[in-house]
């Protein structure tokens, strides 16, 4: 059990295996600022990371703003592979903004992202981020071109190796294009919520050679809540056929749509981990993606009014 059985894309210039890692739920904290749990042991978190990359995985998601109460996913990441620096890929994301106490402070200014990047760097320990997206929150009309542009600057002045976007409209890839290459889309996709495929995301992604990094595969709907037992019939009869866990379909089923596709499952549990990482060598029939719902040739309704 390897995170190559499930092939390998490219990051920026890095070649890295297709599952990696989402830091997000180390904290018990998602973007809904839900911090209420105890904190996750501090050990146990380092030794999870540790895992995780013994295991293959080379790609790791995370944030500042991903901190609860004595805890901070950065500074987890960084006690865990500060002398491995050279084998993981860690892409982190700018935009909202959470005060000390962990109140949201809404979208930053484009004058702001420079603090927040600083901010990226002192937890993790570098002088330089392998991938900053640009997590956007703001108006779907609005242009993202000037918050784009500034960190557009902070990559040219050496603190960002790599650019991409998280919750972006295909609109928002090609003006940020304009300015600098954009090397990964990180937006909420799975089976529940494929909006990306019914607006061309998913398939400009892939023309353009731009990485797809969905999250919220596996959880969907139910986004940062707590798992529940697999309700979904299709699921269930596919993982029987496989000897496989439902959540393990659900990733096998997102990796099915496209080379380019990468996914960034989260857990605090070492047997999780594993079952995540397995995932990568389940492959599904024709049969079975369209049982599921083969994404290709339009995707499923709205159900927020989050970005496709």
């Amino acid at each position: 059990m390897n995170a190559a059985d499930a092939g390998t894309w490219k990051l920026g210039d890095r070649e890295v295996n297709r599952i990696g890692y989402g830091a997000m739920r180390l904290t018990g904290n998602g973007m809904a600022g839900n911090s209420d749990g105890p904190p996750i042991d501090r050990d146990l978190a380092v030794r999870l990371l540790r895992r995780a990359v013994d295991q293959g995985v080379d790609h790791i998601d995370t944030a500042s703003f991903y901190f609860s109460p004595l805890r901070s996913a950065n500074e987890l990441i960084n006690r865990a592979l500060s002398s491995r620096r050279d084998d993981v890929v860690v892409a982190t994301k700018v935009g909202p903004g959470r005060d000390p106490s962990g109140a949201w402070q809404g979208m930053a200014r484009p004058d702001q992202l420079r603090g927040q990047v600083e901010e990226n760097l002192r937890q993790l320990g570098r002088d330089r981020l392998d991938v900053v997206n640009l997590r956007w929150t703001g108006s779907e009309a609005h242009s993202v071109a000037e918050h784009f542009g500034a960190l557009t600057e902070l990559r040219d002045a050496g603190l960002i190796r790599h650019l991409g976007l998280s919750n972006a409209r295909p609109e928002h890839v090609a003006e940020a294009r304009s300015l600098a290459p954009v090397v990964c889309v990180q937006n909420s996709y799975g089976l529940d919520r494929h909006r990306a495929d019914g607006s061309g995301l998913v398939d400009l992604c892939g023309e353009l050679g731009i990485a797809f990094v969905p999250f919220f595969a596996v959880s969907g709907l139910r986004r940062e809540a707590a798992a529940e037992p697999e309700a979904d019939d299709r699921v269930r009869t596919v993982a029987r056929a496989h000897g496989a866990t439902p959540a393990q379909v659900r990733l096998a089923w997102t990796l099915h749509r496209g080379p380019h596709v990468l996914a960034i499952p989260g857990t605090a549990d070492p047997a999780h981990l594993d079952e995540n990482i397995a995932a990568g060598a389940l492959r599904l029939t024709p049969e079975e993606q369209e049982l599921l719902g083969a994404p290709a040739g339009g995707g499923a309704a709205a159900v927020d009014g989050a970005p496709a």
